[in-house]
């Protein structure tokens, strides 16, 4: 039986949630429940705290589970990132006071609040910088204000919580996260069908997210044109028409493109354009 962690709470929970059943496990449980078995699937799904997830797959406990980068990065864990799931992305940046001015270089001797103690230790250390790294397990932006510290580090989306707080980000991003796929290594695919399966099923559903299906109607003279705006994965599927000199043109598309692509088959005289969702995908 293959045993997974999910977030059992926070901004990463929903959506790993929702990724898991799209891919067509059965995740649904009581919000107290801390393991939901899915017999049809072989696969036990265990909700934990984010922050855990990591120690428990490092220790062999679990075989994989789904966090932050963040927080594996930040847990000293040995691990690997299986697939990034791109939702919960956020930046792990140092912030100052307004009227500050300071850069990170010169954070020297001050006291810097965070809930990622390792992240930022390391970050000082390849720095050169000595400073005073204060632990706190959340809302990091008020300990400027009640005297705890001189600088803060923290994961930022969009920035409102630090503005409000009379801070601003500096210097570059210590990290770049999201929710990701961890494992103890590598190759737990090779070795493993459910953890195969696992990963085959998630990534479909994440390209299927970013991919729409176009179908439209398009004159032979057009066709070469037509096909250019819309190449698909390996070639569009074309398919002649009851007018001989009209073709029938299926192809995937980038969703972000989608109404660009609407406008050029459009002027080029293309009809019945229709763009549907596609659930999920292998490609």
């Amino acid at each position: 039986m293959l045993q997974i962690a999910l977030p059992n709470k926070g901004v990463l929970s929903d959506d790993a949630v929702q990724l898991v059943q799209e891919a067509g496990y059965r995740v649904r449980r009581d919000r107290k429940e801390l393991m939901v078995r899915d017999a049809a699937n072989h696969v036990e799904f265990y909700f934990l705290r984010p922050r855990d997830i990591a120690v428990y797959v490092s220790n062999g406990v679990l075989d994989m589970g789904i966090t932050g980068r963040d927080l594996t990065a930040d847990s000293g864990a040995e691990l690997v990132e299986l697939m990034p799931l791109r939702f919960g992305k956020a930046s792990f940046r140092y912030a100052v006071p307004r009227e500050s001015g300071r850069t990170p270089d010169q954070f020297g001797g001050l006291r810097i609040a965070t809930s990622y103690v390792n992240l930022v230790k390391q970050d000082l250390a390849r720095r050169g910088v000595e400073a005073t790294v204060v632990h706190l397990d959340g809302a990091v932006e008020i300990s400027i204000q009640l005297g705890v510290a001189d600088a803060v580090a923290d994961v930022v989306q969009t920035g409102r919580t630090l503005e409000q707080a009379g801070l601003v980000v500096v210097g570059e991003p210590i990290l770049e996260s999201e929710a990701v796929l961890v494992g103890r290594d590598a190759s737990l695919a090779a070795q493993n069908n459910g953890v195969k399966l696992f990963l085959d099923r998630l990534r479909g559903i994440l390209v299927a997210r970013e991919y729409v299906m176009v179908e439209y109607d398009v004159p032979v003279a057009q066709l070469e044109t037509a096909v250019a705006i819309t190449p698909g994965i390996e070639a569009p599927t074309i398919a002649p028409l009851s007018k001989s000199d009209w073709r029938a043109v299926k192809a995937m598309a980038h969703k972000k493109s989608v109404n660009q692509i609407m406008d050029e088959l459009s002027a080029l005289g293309a009809k019945g354009i229709i763009i549907t969702d596609i659930r999920t995908c292998r490609i």
